[in-house]
This record gives C-alpha cells, structure tokens and sequence, in this order.
C-alpha cells in the first residue's frame, strides 16, 4: 500500500465515490418500487371489492332483465291481439 502514488489513490477514491453514489440511486429506486408496489396492491384490493359487489348484483339483475322481458312480451301480445280483434273480427 505504501508504493501506492497519488493518481492510484485518487482514482480508488473516485471509484468509491461513483459507487457510494450508485449504491443511494438504486436504494431510492428500491423504495420507490416498494412504494409503488403497495399503492398499486390498495387499488387492486380496492378493485376486487368493486368485483365482489358487482357479483353479488348480477344475479338481482338477471330477475329484473327476465321480468321486463316478459313484460314486454305481454305488451306486445296485447298490441297483436288488439290488430287481430280490430281487423279480423
């Protein structure tokens, strides 16, 4: 070490320095990814509990879709058989 010259130590310095600082770069890009990570997990949890309402509506729904079908289904009935009665009796 002690045949080391000056320009030697000054580029292991240099060395050191670049890394320190490449070192506290991916540190904070760590964190932000932790971070991002946890924000993206809420809303994905967040979206699972919208699914779940969404689930549990549908089938409220397919008995009200069946009851206006039918509903309008005997509407229409009405309308032919009031044409059928007018015109052909």
């Amino acid at each position: 070490m002690s045949e080391m010259s000056f320009k030697q130590a000054k580029e292991i310095v240099e060395r050191l320095e670049f890394s320190e600082l490449a070192l506290r770069k991916s540190f904070k890009d760590i964190n932000t990814s932790t971070k991002a990570l946890k924000d993206s997990s809420t809303v994905f949890e967040k979206s699972l509990e919208k699914q779940k309402i969404i689930i549990s509506q549908i089938p409220k729904m397919n008995k009200k879709i069946s009851i206006l079908r039918s509903l309008i289904m005997i509407n229409i009935g009405f309308i032919l058989g009031l044409f059928v009665g007018k015109f052909l009796l």
